[in-house]
Order: C-alpha cells, then sequence, then structure tokens
C-alpha cells in the first residue's frame, strides 16, 4: 500500500469538458464470493481528515488490511480539501485518474462522468437497512433515477462557543438572534468576536446555507425549481449584515476552511460554526482551552432549527476507472467496518447506515476526554436538525455548481460588507443561477 500527497489545477475551468465528455462502461452487480485479481490496483483520493487519528486507522490498518485480503495495492491519496475539486475536474479533463474520488459536498456536476451506485447502496442494504434520508438526498438524482455517487458518512456542524464568555453574559447560542446579541455583548465587553467565514470556502458555504434554511429561505424548492429571490433570502441577509457589524470582524473575509478551528483554539473567537475537530483537537494536543468550548445544536431561525452537515462524504467512481468491482467492493466492505471507522474518527464521521453504529447515542453520550464527559450527547439527535445542500430539494447538478461557485457566499459577504443592498445582491445572485438552472435544465438533469 502506498500512501501519497499530492496537488492539483479549478473545477470552475474544466467544468465543461467534465460534464460534457463521457466514456460509457457498463456496470453489473458485483459478488463477495468472487475475488478480485491478484494484479490487481485501487487507487482512492480523500482528504487529510481534519482528525489526524482517522487517516492514521484509514491508511496504515484499514486499508493495509483489505488490500492483503483482497489481493489488492491500494494506493491512497491525501489531499487538502480545498484540492480536491479542482483535482477531481482535471481527472476527467484528462479520463484518468484515481478508481475512488471522495468529495466534501454531493457532486452532482459529474453525474455523467460516474458509475451508477445503486448497486453499493442495495448490496449495503440487504445488512443494514436503508441509509438516513440525509444520504439519499446528497447522492440521487430523481429526475435521471441514477445514484451519482455514494455517502458513507456525514459530519454534524453543532455550534461551538466558549462556555466561560457565554456564561458572563448569563446566555447561551440557541437561536440566531442569540447569536447576534449576545456575540455583541461579548465582543463589546471582551473584544472577542464571533468567528463565521464569509468568504470562498466550504465553511461559509454552509453556515450561510444554515441561515438561510433556518429563516425559510431555500436556493430551489422540492422539485428543483429556483426559489433564492424571496422575502426570506432578503431578511437572512439583512440578519447576516447585523450580525457581522455588531459581532465579528473583517477578517472572516479572507478565512479559510482551518481558519474558524484556530481562531477558536488560540481563544479569539466566542463562536463558530464547526464540526467536533475543534474540540478533539484541543483534547489531543493538550490545550487547556478545550474544556471551555461547549457544543450546542444547530441554531433556531425566525421559520426552522436547521444546521447543514460540516461535510458530507460522498464517493464516487469514474465511468474510465480501471477497477471499478474492485471500488465497488471495498466501498460495501468498508460499511460493514463502519463501526470501527466511527471510534477511529473520535464520532466525527456520523453514520449513514444507522444500523452500524447501533450505539451510537450511547458512545457519544459519555467520552474519556470530553470536558465535561458528556460533551458530545449534544450530537445524539443530530438526524433531528441537519439537513442535506440543496434542502428542500435533492443536491442536484445546478446545486453542486452554484455551491463551487461560492454563487451564496459571495452575496453575502457583499451584503454584510456594504457592497449591495440585500436586494440588489440577492437579485444578482438569482440572475447567475438562473443561467446555471436553465444550463442544467436543457441537459435533463433537473
Amino acid at each position: 500500500m502506498q500512501i501519497r500527497k499530492s496537488r492539483g489545477p479549478s473545477r470552475r475551468d474544466v467544468i465543461k469538458t467534465a460534464t460534457a465528455a463521457g466514456i460509457a462502461a457498463s456496470v453489473g452487480p458485483f459478488f463477495h464470493a468472487t475475488p478480485l485479481s491478484a494484479a490487481s490496483t485501487l487507487k482512492i483520493l480523500q482528504w487529510s481528515h481534519f482528525v489526524p487519528a482517522y487517516d492514521t486507522w484509514f491508511n496504515t490498518e484499514y486499508v493495509k488490511k483489505w488490500g492483503a485480503e483482497n489481493d489488492t495495492e491500494v494506493v491512497v491519496d491525501n489531499i487538502n480539501l480545498a484540492l480536491i475539486p479542482s483535482r477531481a475536474a482535471a481527472e476527467v479533463s484528462a479520463q484518468q485518474g484515481h478508481d475512488l474520488v471522495m468529495f466534501l459536498s454531493p457532486p452532482s456536476v459529474y453525474e455523467d462522468q460516474v458509475v451508477d451506485m445503486k448497486d453499493v447502496y442495495a448490496e449495503c442494504e440487504k445488512t443494514y437497512g436503508k441509509p438516513v434520508d440525509l444520504a439519499v438526498k446528497s447522492t440521487f438524482n430523481p429526475k435521471t433515477g441514477k445514484y451519482f455517487a455514494f455517502s458513507d458518512s456525514f459530519v454534524p456542524d453543532p455550534v461551538n462557543y466558549r462556555s466561560d464568555l457565554w456564561g458572563d453574559i448569563a446566555m447561551t447560542p440557541n437561536t440566531w438572534e442569540d447569536v447576534r446579541v449576545g456575540g455583541k455583548k461579548i465582543k463589546d465587553a471582551t473584544g472577542t468576536p464571533v468567528g463565521i467565514g464569509l468568504s470562498a470556502e466550504l465553511d461559509t458555504a454552509m453556515a450561510m446555507r444554515a441561515i438561510m434554511y433556518s429563516f425559510g429561505a431555500h436556493e430551489q424548492d422540492e422539485t428543483g425549481n429556483l426559489t433564492i429571490n424571496s422575502p426570506q433570502t432578503v431578511e437572512a441577509l439583512k440578519f447576516v449584515k447585523a450580525l457581522f457589524e455588531e459581532a465579528m470582524t473583517p477578517e472572516v473575509l479572507a478565512w479559510d476552511a482551518s481558519s474558524n478551528n484556530r481562531q477558536m483554539l488560540a481563544g479569539r473567537s466566542s463562536l463558530v460554526l464547526n464540526a467536533i475537530s475543534v474540540t478533539r483537537t484541543g483534547e489531543n494536543t493538550n490545550l487547556p482551552i478545550h474544556e471551555k468550548i461547549a457544543l450546542a445544536k444547530a441554531a433556531e431561525g425566525p421559520v426552522r432549527r436547521i444546521g447543514l452537515e460540516h461535510v458530507m462524504d460522498c464517493y464516487v467512481i469514474w465511468k474510465f476507472s480501471q477497477n471499478i468491482k474492485g471500488a465497488q467492493k471495498f466501498l460495501v466492505d468498508y460499511i460493514n467496518n463502519f463501526g470501527v471507522a466511527f471510534k477511529a474518527s473520535q464520532f466525527y464521521n456520523f453514520p449513514c447506515f444507522a444500523n452500524t453504529v447501533p450505539d451510537l447515542k450511547e458512545l457519544v453520550a459519555t467520552d474519556a476526554k470530553a470536558v465535561p464527559p458528556d460533551k458530545y450527547s449534544v450530537l445524539q439527535d443530530v438526524l433531528d436538525w441537519a439537513t442535506n445542500v440543496g434542502y428542500p430539494g435533492y443536491s442536484n447538478a445546478a446545486i453542486d455548481e452554484a455551491f463551487g461557485n461560492w454563487t451564496l457566499n459571495t452575496m453575502f459577504a457583499k451584503v454584510a460588507t456594504g457592497y449591495d443592498t440585500p436586494e440588489d445582491a440577492v437579485a444578482m445572485a438569482e440572475k447567475a443561477m438562473q443561467a446555471i438552472w436553465a444550463k442544467w435544465k436543457e441537459r435533463g438533469m433537473i
């Protein structure tokens, strides 16, 4: 087995090639009784996990064991999460690359380039039952009837906040209005701001959608029709402008996906939206501040309490893969071992097949490293408030392209900084998204 680090060119630059080109491949059912060839190689591309212990388990234990059992040389390339879209686009443009590629949000624009994952889902369902709705909404296109990806897991995105600072003002961040009001009080008193990104990166994209959805605003309706230009979107934009002006600082305009982690662990933010990698990093590196970081459910807005997954693990198998059968089998076998994966991720990766971790609520109810030990129990009902990109519809190709172009990130940042009014910003976003929606409707994808 080989573990490699690599870099790579912009999904946006080659998206036309990525979606127009295509090599047909016939993919039939696979069977566990059929051994893979002794000469097999399986190449996997995925991110460098935010909880390093997971990569240690996956790369040096699980993959090594699976490769030996299946007479397969497994090559794992771990890269920075921001490089995955451009690397995937380059592989599609070249029509060669990895057998398995893991995206961190639904890669719907590549539907014509990937193997249908229905057989993988069906095989897993035999043992574990149906996947959670979040997985289906993130990997299935009801228009074409194709599973363009397979999701093994998702990562909850709770509120991480400083219990000491919020305790001093006798508040908790239960609602978005609490975040604004309490965040302003803390900033005025201590100079410590709220840390929610407003830049061209993954965490911002998830956070802005969480706010939108909680205000009753959406990019689309249940059937995929564009609905971004609404009074609810305008209200969400007004709220983010107020939050930025009253409780934040301009540095969030240049954040990357790990900035909120760093800021919170350095004691420079009173609240961030992030996975539990923040507190796990503090625990694993013995930073005293981790004892002051508490977790809360996704904040409630005027319409509902709802949050996005922090990342949505979505594996694809390219049609030009050299080992389609091996890639399919790897995913099924991985789900059979997901109970171990969940623990190796230190509760970061939540199962899309709930029955793979039947004791999940008990596991997160108490933790030897956490202070207090029940810190992670807030995640017990995560499926009650976590949703998919594109809610209330499916994560279709138009949603994916707008997500990858950071259309909503830009809309919110322009309003927050006073560059555009909420009404002008949403009108401009709508115009850009209309062109995206028209393109994918013409191609029969939505």
